[in-house]
């Protein structure tokens, strides 16, 4: 007779993710995850197989948690340069004990030049972020909110490099004014 599991599957993911998130992959112990997530390693191998499919699920968790917060901050916004610069505000928000950054670039950054199945989801990531800037701009050039000098394609992949750079630049920053110094700066291209 199976057991009945005890937690929350969604709940302990989430846990997951944020132990990857703070730690990283190589400094992420199954015993770290046992005790974060709050059961017992045969239970973690039991519903997330070994620990690089449990990261991999966890980074599909980030991307669902970013996709909301997008859906509910940015794509509301009537304004397509605020829309964009709110997508740059996100990526420098500090939580209460520091910024961790983006679990997309810590991982890029970590793994993706030794584990091709991991490169994918990242690519994958940074390619939905370069859409969502493209379709941003479009619309923006569309209601003659953002001019037509540059193509969308290209300012959209030149938005996308500066986001991925802010986003590391956040971990050893926390001059606030310094990091909307640089949000306007890159803003400024949309004049």
């Amino acid at each position: 007779m199976a057991r009945i599991k005890e937690y929350d599957e969604n709940e302990v993911l989430q846990k997951a993710m944020v132990l990857f998130w703070e730690q990283g992959y190589e400094k992420t112990s199954i015993q770290d995850l046992v005790t974060h997530m709050g059961i017992h390693r045969r239970s973690i191998y039991d519903t997330f197989g070994d620990k690089h499919t449990l990261f991999m699920r966890a980074l599909d968790r980030y991307d669902e948690v970013i996709g909301i917060k997008i859906d509910s901050q940015v794509k509301p916004l009537n304004s397509v340069k605020q829309a964009i610069r709110r997508l740059f505000e996100i990526a420098i928000y500090r939580n209460e004990k520091n910024t961790i950054g983006c679990l997309t670039v810590n991982t890029a950054v970590e793994l993706s030049l030794h584990d091709e199945e991991i490169a994918e989801k990242v690519v994958d990531s940074f390619s939905k972020t370069e859409k969502l800037l493209n379709e941003l701009l479009l619309r923006g050039q569309t209601l003659g909110e953002i001019s037509h000098h540059h193509d969308a394609e290209k300012l959209s992949q030149f938005m996308h490099n500066s986001l991925v750079g802010l986003r590391v630049l956040v971990k050893t920053s926390d001059d606030r004014e310094k990091l909307e110094s640089i949000i306007d700066m890159t803003l400024s291209i949309l004049d």
